[in-house]
C-alpha cells in the first residue's frame, strides 16, 4: 500500500468531538448568518444582495430587474444557499412595514402586513433605493477590504462603507445559537443629530444622547410608552422606570407599544365605532382581526356589534362597532388587554464587533459607526490623494512636453518605433514611463493654445486639491467635520417625521377593573345574608297589565331585606353586628340570574368575619372623597360621625 493510500486513525472522546464541532457550527451561525455587523448593520446575506445589485447597475435611477435574476447572481457568486431563503431576505429589504427606510425598491407583490407572502421571484422586480446608495457610496475608492468568496473566484466586501447608520435606523433581528438580537428601527433625523453631538463631544452620556434619540420609531407607527412600572424583587414595591433610557443604557429592555385608535360615530348614529389605523411593529393585521372575532365568539370580549377590515391603498382601517349600551372606552381597554393591539417590544442590542458578539448600549453603537466612518473617510481621502498625485505626475509630463514641443516632436519623428520613442523621451527629458506614454498618447488637438492653457489650469487645480487632501489627513478634526456634514446631509435628504408617537404617562397599565363595563346594577340582599347583582335593565318598565318579574328566589323563612341601585365601579360597605366594616367593589359581587339567590356576603373577597359575626347594614359609595363622613347611630340613641 502506498503512503498516499494510508488512513490515519486517531482516538478521540466523542464528547470532545461534539463540543468542538458544535462550537464551530455555533460560531459559523453567529458570524456568517444570524447577527449583523455593528458597522453597517447588515448580515452577510443582506450585504451580498446590496453589493450584487450595485454591481448589476441597479441604482435608484435604473430600470427594474427580475428578482430571479438578482437572486441567481447573488447565489452564484457570493451566497451558496437556498434561493428561497435568499429571496425572503431580498423581500424584507423592500417591505416598508418591516424597514424604516427600505433599501430595495420593489415592483410587484412583496407581501403585506396581513402576513401574505410575496409573489414568486419570477414575477417581481427590484432595484436599489436612493438611500441604499448611501450604503454603497465610495466602495470603489478602496474604502473597505475585500475577501475571497466561497470558491475563491470572486472578491466580496467584508463590510459596506455605510454612510447611513443602518443598524439603528432599520434595526435588525436574528436568532443565532445560544443568543439572539432584536434591535428596533429609529428615526434617521434623531440618530443623525445624536451622532453629530457625539462627534462634537465624545464624553456625552446615554442620558445626554436620549435628548436626541427619543425612542424607537417603528415603520408601522403606533404609540410607545416611555415609562414602565415594574415590581422590585427585593421589596415587592412597584417602581416607575424610564424604560427607554434603561434600554439604551444597557442594550436590552422592554417597551410597550399600542396601536393607534380613535372613535367615530357609527353609520347608525346611536353607536360609536373604534377605528384602528396603526398597529404595533410586526403585528399581523389579519391575525389581529381573527383574534378579536374569536374573543367575541367565546364571549370573552363583549360590547362589539360589528367588526370589519376596511384597509385599502390609502392606509390601514379596522372598524370595530360598539354596541349601543356598551362603553366604547371599556371595549377599547379590553381590546388592548386581550389582543396584540398592545404589544411589548423586547430589545436586545446584540451585534458583531470585530467578529465577536457583544451587547451594546446606544452610545456604543453610535461610537462604533462613527469610528467606522473615520476609517472610511481616511481611506477614501488616501485613495483620492493617490489618484490626484498620479494625475499631477502625468500633467507635469505634459507640461514638460508643451514647454519643449519642437524637441519632443523631433524626438518622436526620429524614433524607429513607439518603444524607442518612449525610451528616448524618458532619457532626454527625465520623464517617467507613465509620463512618456501620456505624451505619446496625447492628441494633436491638445497642442492648441487654449488646450495648453487647460492643462496648466488643471495642474494648478490638482496641486491645490492635493494640498487639501493632505491637510485632511493631517488634521483629525477635519475628518470629524466631514463625517458630521455627511450626517447632516443624510438628515436633510432622507429624514422624515416620527411615525411612532411617544406617551409619557406611566399609568398606562390597566388593572382588571379597567375592563369592567361601567353600568348601573341592582344589588339584592336577603334577610339571611345572600347577595347578588343584576343589570338594572332586568327590571324593565312594566306597562298596564304587566305581571312583573321574579327578582330573586329565596329559601323558606328568608326574604329580600334590601334592594339598592349602584354602579359597577362603586364601593359596597358592609357593617357587622360587632361594629366592624368591610368594603368590596360592586363588580366583585357575583352577577346572578333572577332565579338565583346569590352567595353569602361573608364569601365576598375582603369580607373576613369571625364566628357569630354577620353583616347587618350595607352602604353604597362612589368613592372615598375627603371631607365626607358616615353617621352611625345605635338603638339606644348614641350617634357619631366618622370620616370616609
Amino acid at each position: 500500500m502506498s503512503d498516499e493510500a494510508r488512513v490515519s486513525v486517531r482516538s478521540i472522546r466523542i464528547e470532545d468531538e461534539m463540543r468542538t464541532s458544535y462550537l464551530d457550527y455555533a460560531m459559523s451561525v453567529i458570524v456568517a448568518r444570524a447577527l449583523p455587523d455593528v458597522r453597517d448593520g447588515l448580515k452577510p446575506v443582506h450585504r451580498r444582495i446590496l453589493y450584487t445589485m450595485g454591481e448589476m447597475g441597479l441604482s435608484g435611477g435604473s430600470a427594474y430587474r427580475k428578482c430571479a435574476a438578482i437572486v441567481g447572481e447573488v447565489m452564484g457568486k457570493y451566497h451558496p444557499h437556498g434561493d428561497g431563503a435568499l429571496y425572503d431576505a431580498l423581500v424584507r429589504l423592500a417591505q416598508d412595514f418591516s424597514m424604516r427606510h427600505p433599501l430595495v425598491d420593489g415592483q410587484g407583490n412583496f407581501g403585506s402586513v396581513d402576513g401574505d407572502s410575496a409573489a414568486a421571484m419570477r414575477y417581481t422586480e427590484a432595484r436599489l433605493t436612493a438611500i441604499a446608495g448611501e450604503m454603497l457610496a465610495d466602495i470603489d475608492h478602496e474604502t473597505v477590504d475585500f475577501t475571497p468568496n466561497y470558491d475563491g473566484t470572486q472578491k466580496e466586501p467584508s463590510v459596506l462603507p455605510a454612510r447611513l447608520p443602518n443598524l439603528l435606523v432599520n434595526g435588525s433581528s436574528g436568532i443565532a445559537v445560544g443568543m439572539a438580537t432584536n434591535i428596533p428601527p429609529h428615526n434617521l433625523g434623531e440618530i443623525a443629530d445624536a451622532a453629530i453631538a457625539l462627534i462634537a463631544d465624545p464624553e456625552l452620556s446615554v442620558d445626554d444622547l436620549c435628548k436626541y434619540v427619543n425612542a424607537p420609531d417603528f415603520p408601522t407607527g403606533g404609540i410607545l410608552y416611555r415609562y414602565d412600572t415594574i415590581k422590585n424583587p427585593l421589596t415587592g414595591a412597584t417602581e416607575r422606570i424610564d424604560a427607554v433610557r434603561q434600554m439604551y443604557a444597557h442594550g436590552r429592555g422592554r417597551v410597550v407599544v399600542d396601536g393607534a385608535t380613535h372613535f367615530e360615530e357609527a353609520s347608525r348614529g346611536d353607536r360609536t365605532a373604534i377605528i384602528i389605523t396603526e398597529l404595533p411593529y410586526q403585528i399581523n393585521k389579519a391575525s389581529l382581526v381573527e383574534k378579536i372575532a374569536d374573543l367575541v365568539k367565546e364571549e370573552r370580549l363583549d360590547g362589539i356589534a360589528d367588526l370589519r377590515d376596511e384597509s385599502d391603498r390609502d392606509g390601514m382601517r379596522i372598524y370595530v362597532e360598539v354596541k349601543k349600551d356598551a362603553n366604547p372606552h371599556k371595549v377599547l381597554n379590553k381590546l388592548l388587554k386581550l389582543t396584540p393591539l398592545r404589544s411589548a417590544f423586547s430589545m436586545n442590542m446584540l451585534a458583531l464587533v470585530d467578529g465577536q458578539p457583544q451587547t451594546l448600549s446606544l452610545k456604543s453603537v453610535l461610537q462604533h459607526h462613527i469610528d467606522h466612518r473615520r476609517i472610511i473617510v481616511r481611506r477614501r481621502t488616501e485613495y483620492e490623494l493617490k489618484k490626484a498625485r498620479e494625475r499631477a505626475h502625468i500633467l507635469e509630463g505634459l507640461k514638460i512636453a508643451l514647454d519643449n514641443l519642437d524637441a519632443v516632436i523631433k524626438t518622436i519623428r526620429a524614433a524607429a518605433d513607439v518603444d524607442v520613442a518612449r525610451t528616448q523621451l524618458m532619457e532626454r527629458f527625465k520623464l517617467s514611463e507613465l509620463q512618456a506614454q501620456a505624451i505619446l498618447d496625447m492628441r494633436l488637438a491638445r497642442l492648441a493654445a487654449l488646450e495648453r492653457k487647460k492643462i496648466e489650469d488643471e495642474y494648478l487645480e490638482v496641486i491645490k486639491f492635493i494640498a487639501e487632501l493632505e491637510d485632511i489627513l493631517a488634521r483629525p478634526a477635519r475628518i470629524s467635520k466631514i463625517i458630521s456634514d455627511e450626517f447632516a446631509k443624510l438628515k436633510e435628504k432622507f429624514a422624515d417625521r416620527r411615525r411612532t408617537k411617544i406617551a409619557q404617562d406611566a399609568t398606562r397599565e390597566m388593572s382588571d377593573e379597567d375592563l369592567i363595563a361601567d353600568e348601573d346594577v341592582v344589588i339584592t340582599i336577603s334577610g339571611r345574608g345572600y347577595i347578588k347583582r343584576q343589570p338594572l335593565t332586568t327590571y324593565r318598565q312594566q306597562h298596564r297589565g304587566g305581571k312583573g318579574v321574579i327578582g330573586m328566589t329565596t329559601r323558606e323563612e328568608d326574604a329580600v331585606a334590601t334592594l339598592q341601585v349602584a354602579n359597577t365601579h362603586d364601593y359596597a360597605l358592609f357593617f357587622t353586628n360587632k361594629g366592624r366594616g368591610f368594603s368590596a367593589k360592586v363588580h366583585e359581587i357575583p352577577d346572578a340570574s333572577r332565579q338565583n339567590k346569590g352567595i353569602p356576603i361573608v364569601n365576598l373577597p375582603g369580607v373576613q368575619v369571625e364566628s357569630g359575626e354577620t353583616p347587618v347594614a350595607t352602604i353604597i359609595l362612589n368613592g372615598f372623597t375627603p371631607g365626607s363622613y358616615l353617621a352611625f347611630s345605635t338603638k339606644k340613641g348614641i350617634i357619631k360621625k366618622t370620616a370616609i
